[in-house]
């Protein structure tokens, strides 16, 4: 069995709670598409990566009505652009790599879901891919210093688009 990586938050206000549960799982996060780093150690970049996605993931918990408990299984990760050797992309001698963004390198990710409300499943789908192919088109400003900002962008739009229903109860 690979490695599993998996947190919970259970959001709330300061007195009363105020959104669903969110659980998020990384399924064998090594064996990922493209989650390279360009210039520090693979293993860091990757955790630092996921810490980042999954805290934004819990904040679109957020938009979900309290008593929902959500469940998302992430089995692939390709971030947008991808990873060149320094020399080979043009930036001289360097012994770093630069992650070299481009249209055809688009971001990706696979998941499954669960939406449950007072144990009843709401909502759920299996092996959902989902991709920007106009990532580079989109409202993202390009000078967002956000490294995540094309995939951070990719899943709020299909969070949205997948869980709409939901928000209008909350």
């Amino acid at each position: 069995m690979g490695l599993v990586v998996t947190a919970a938050t259970l959001f709330a206000g300061a007195a009363t709670s105020q959104a669903a549960e969110v659980k998020v799982e990384w399924v064998e996060p090594t064996k990922y598409v493209d989650v390279k780093p360009s210039n520090e150690p693979r293993k860091r970049f990757r955790e630092r990566t996921l810490e980042q996605l999954e805290t934004f993931m819990l904040e679109l918990g957020e938009k979900l009505p309290s008593e929902q408990s959500l469940t998302l299984k992430v089995t692939n990760l390709d971030l947008a652009g991808h990873v060149w050797p320094a020399s080979f992309a043009g930036f001289g001698n360097s012994m770093t790599d630069v992650r070299i963004i481009r249209s055809l390198d688009i971001p990706r990710m696979t998941v499954s879901y669960t939406l449950t409300e007072n144990d009843r499943i709401v909502q759920q789908g299996e092996d959902i891919k989902i991709k920007d192919m106009a990532f580079m088109d989109s409202r993202v400003r390009p000078l967002n210093r956000d490294t995540l900002v094309y995939e951070k962008a990719m899943i709020e739009d299909w969070f949205d688009d997948t869980f709409s229903k939901s928000f209008a109860s909350n």
